[in-house]
């Protein structure tokens, strides 16, 4: 049995089991094999309705990804999808988070997905697995690992032997975590939206066959949108272009009913009306699974950026609350309630009790005592490299030769005269300049050139260049390389023997630079780039909390060694989500790096500031 995707609004979903081929239309299209031949034995699509277990069987789901939830939060978050009505979540599976170098696997902590995945079970939740490899989700590069672009010749999401035999091993690894026949999955996707993509007629065949072959006997199924509905499945190259009568009779199911969206630095906090997540619904009564029932977060540096349409990649913000019908901080909103209402009929017992919602805490403004310039922190960072050219991160000598995946790379020469330097559009994405630790401008997508005054004698001239975040979706996946990707001239004369600091700013960074005796008294304005830091202290249980940075102008915050995402005085996000469980009792250390202009002291709030909206209709 194969299945297929359709759209029929621009937020909508569908999903036909159709004569034995599986297609989308709305995100992308495969043909995948039902393996499961007998009646009453896990999910089949072979009559007007799913059956599950040999009963009829009508999927109310909803997206709930691991990766950007705390993990302390996971069983409040799953109880409030019950509570709502639904019965199946559903999750996409971050390849670079779970291998963040070849061939070292991190299933631990937050990326625990077989605690995931059991605590679903346990609570009666079904679950659609999306295990990718590349999942899209406004996740840095599609939730494929950067260490892919070292091989100058990649070619991502195709049959290119260089990616094949990195899928094999990395499915090798997560499909054993993974508790088929008899766990709670009944159905898993098969790659993401690959109609819009379509590089390789046999790519989506070696992936449902990397996926049987490792003992997956789910209902296998696909996803796509209108446009990629053609060209995303492949079953001997049969792709079904209409959907006719007597298809009609077959499960439909919405795969992706958008709650709401995503916002970009820059631009403005989109606003669905919540009405509108129930119109399918009220008017079909095919299964649906809502995209995002919970977004959470964007920790680290691990937004992705969006590129269709626009003239250069903007950067997706740190919050992924995406409108949903539970927030970001996981509090109810008119959606869920309306949804609950909604979805009850569907159930023969009253639905379990909404959970009370956790409490959270605006605390004092915190003052930020001691400071640490960039160029004093290069210490820290690892022995620098040499190279006559600009090397971008991926290719970098660092992290066991896997190159930098995330934050900043400090790229310094000399120079011995002024005049116009010129980025040759090979800076990704975004560079400071400086001049003998002056700073002088900014070249970025838009700006490819700063004016130099002449003097005389040696000068170093440095640009810090950050990865704002990989493209997660459209053609450009393999040209995703950060840094310095090309030369750079001065004068039209390429610049030559630079010295590279790579700034990933891993924990283990963090912490040793907290620790360090090299910090200074905030009593003199400090040197920008720059890390401040203070203590935190805490007399009781944390709580959630928000933090506020008006007066600073654009960074990255630590809480405890941790990453908590960037912020960006341009907005539209004004503040970012502080977990409880990332504090504890007693003293906490608070660093941020901040590139431009600080305030001197973080503020707090109890709820969130998304910006300005736009309500999209």
């Amino acid at each position: 049995m194969f299945v297929r995707l359709t759209s029929i609004r621009r937020n909508v979903l569908l999903l036909f089991i159709v004569a034995g081929i599986i297609s989308y239309q709305w995100t992308r299209r495969v043909p995948v094999e039902q393996k499961r031949t007998h009646v009453g034995q896990g999910l089949v699509a072979n009559s007007s309705q799913f059956t599950l277990e040999g009963k009829p069987f009508r999927i109310l789901g909803g997206s709930i990804h691991y990766f950007r939830v705390p993990k302390a939060h996971w069983e409040d978050r799953l109880l409030k999808m019950k509570a709502c009505g639904l019965n199946t979540l559903t999750t996409y599976v971050p390849w670079n988070l779970h291998e963040p170098e070849r061939g070292v696997f991190d299933f631990q902590d937050n990326l625990d997905l077989e605690g995931y995945l059991s605590l679903a079970a346990e609570l009666g939740l079904r679950v659609i697995l999306r295990p990718g490899p590349y999942i899209c989700a406004e996740w840095e590069l599609g939730g494929l690992p950067s260490w892919l672009l070292r091989d100058k010749n990649m070619k991502l999401r195709t049959t290119y032997l260089g990616f094949t035999e990195a899928v094999d091993s990395f499915f090798h690894q997560l499909m054993k975590r993974v508790h088929s026949n008899g766990g709670p999955i009944i159905a898993v996707q098969v790659e993401n939206e690959y109609g819009s993509y379509a590089k390789d007629t046999e790519y989506m065949s070696f992936i449902k066959e990397a996926l049987l072959s490792r003992g997956i006997t789910e209902l296998l199924l696909t996803s796509d949108n209108q446009n990629g509905w053609t060209l995303g499945g492949v079953n001997g190259g049969t792709v079904i272009q209409t959907l006719r009568p007597p298809h009609i009779h077959l499960p439909k199911m919405v795969m992706e009913l958008w709650s709401g969206w995503f916002d970009l630095w820059g631009g403005l906090h989109h606003l669905f009306p919540a009405e509108g997540s129930q119109l399918i619904v009220l008017h079909t009564e095919m299964s649906i699974n809502l995209y995002m029932f919970h977004g959470g977060t964007n920790f680290g540096f691990m937004n992705g950026a969006a590129a269709v349409g626009l003239p250069a990649p903007k950067p997706m913000v740190t919050s992924y609350d995406y409108d949903a019908p539970l927030s970001e901080a996981g509090d109810y909103t008119t959606k869920y309630h309306l949804l609950r209402k909604l979805f009850s009929p569907y159930h023969t017992q009253p639905l379990p009790d909404v959970p009370l919602l956790r409490r959270r805490s605006a605390h004092q403004p915190l003052v930020l005592m001691q400071h640490l310039s960039l160029w004093d922190s290069l210490p820290f960072t690892g022995k620098p490299y040499r190279s006559s050219t600009p090397v971008n991160m991926e290719n970098l000598p660092v992290n066991n030769n896997n190159g930098q995946s995330y934050g900043y790379t400090l790229y310094e020469t000399t120079i011995t005269s002024g005049g116009t330097l010129h980025s040759m559009n090979n800076i990704r994405d975004r560079a400071l300049v400086f001049l003998n630790k002056h700073f002088v401008g900014v070249l970025d997508y838009t700006t490819l050139e700063l004016p130099l005054l002449e003097e005389k004698g040696e000068r170093t001239l440095s640009l810090l260049v950050e990865n704002c975040g990989r493209v997660n979706y459209g053609i450009t996946l393999d040209e995703q390389r950060k840094g310095l990707v090309g030369d750079i001239t001065l004068n039209k004369k390429p610049l030559r023997d630079f010295i590279i600091h790579s700034l990933d700013m891993k924990a283990d960074f963090v912490n040793r630079l907290q620790s360090s005796g090299h910090w200074k008294s905030l009593r003199h304005r400090p040197a920008f780039p720059a890390f401040l830091q203070a203590k935190l202290y805490m007399d009781s249980t944390p709580t959630d909390t928000f933090l506020k940075l008006p007066g600073w102008s654009k960074g990255v915050v630590f809480i405890n060694g941790k990453n908590l995402g960037r912020y960006c005085s341009i907005g539209p996000q004004q503040t970012l989500y502080l977990p409880g469980p990332w504090l504890h009792k007693g003293t906490n250390q608070v660093m941020v790096f901040e590139e431009q202009e600080a305030d001197g002291k973080i503020q707090f709030a109890s709820g969130p500031d998304y910006g300005m909206t736009v309500d999209v209709q």
